[in-house]
């Protein structure tokens, strides 16, 4: 059976994720406590500070329950994905489900990542539905809206904008107005995958530089590109910090390449399988 294996990002994360997996293997349990200096089972299991939404402990609360969902899926098919993909930060499991790093440096590098861009405040995003990507832009245009960004290409129907905060608050008017279905400010603190990461993305830029990759062993596909990465991994983690996130084209290609494809989702919830459905039908159909 062909099948691809895609990781969730930021806003996939809840309360009681990982369970019993972080028994299972103490060791990465032990491991991620030790690179993080908190319990990432505490974290995850109860969030007993309220945290798992902040930024830099939802980045390296996911990647770690994801890697975990991950190598008990692993243990149970051994049969190989011909594929990788993760949606924003679910890229970071894809690299390392195709071993361009091991389990503890990926945690280095997401952990860094998740503080970045927690610092990087005062933005804020939406979704609009029912809406396609032309139809936002010319919205956008009309109403001299050049201070907002399309953040995430989800689905043919949902779309992620990025921006100033106040201009987020002010847009939900003109899309409401122009017939969106449904308008949805999300519960974040920045404008991810904007222009406004931009000096979260340098500084990246200059901690990843003390970094070596591995040669993939299953070609990944790139957030920023919607295709495989390339050799330079590091060209591509440090663009996909301000780029917008091309996931309907990233399953387009997929879906190209390998028309009968099955999508595995490794992570807590479905939303990416929600999506992948509403990309597929479309597909299909044009």
């Amino acid at each position: 059976m062909t099948f691809v294996v895609v990781f969730p990002g930021q806003g996939s994360q809840k309360v009681g994720m990982g369970d019993t997996l972080f028994q299972k293997y103490r060791d990465v349990t032990d491991t991620a406590n030790r690179i993080l200096g908190y319990s990432i089972e505490e974290l995850c299991l109860r969030d007993p500070h309220t945290q798992l939404t902040v930024t830099e402990y939802t980045q390296p609360a996911l990647y770690t329950v994801n890697a975990l969902m991950y190598f008990d899926f692993r243990e149970k098919n051994k049969e190989e994905p011909v594929m990788f993909a993760g949606h924003s930060l679910g890229e970071y499991n894809a690299l390392l489900a195709a071993g361009a790093f091991d389990f503890e440096t990926g945690l280095r590098l997401v952990k860094k990542r998740g503080e970045l861009m927690n610092k990087a405040s005062e933005g804020g995003m939406a979704a609009v539905l029912g809406m396609n990507k032309e139809r936002i832009a010319e919205v956008l245009k009309q109403n001299h809206a050049d201070s907002i960004d399309i953040a995430n290409f989800n689905s043919p129907d949902q779309i992620i904008i990025s921006g100033p905060k106040q201009d987020i608050e002010k847009a939900q008017a003109y899309f409401e107005h122009a017939g969106a279905k449904k308008y949805l400010k999300l519960n974040v603190g920045a404008a991810f995958h904007s222009r406004y990461m931009k000096n979260a993305q340098e500084s990246f830029a200059n901690f990843l530089s003390d970094f070596q990759f591995n040669v993939l062993t299953v070609p990944v596909i790139s957030n920023h590109t919607a295709k495989p990465y390339s050799e330079n991994i590091h060209a591509h983690l440090i663009q996909q910090i301000s780029n917008s996130v091309l996931w309907e084209q990233s399953i387009q290609y997929i879906l190209q390449k390998y028309h009968e494809c099955k999508f595995e989702e490794i992570g807590p919830g479905k939303v990416l399988a929600g999506l992948i459905k509403q990309i597929r039908s479309y597909f299909q159909k044009s």
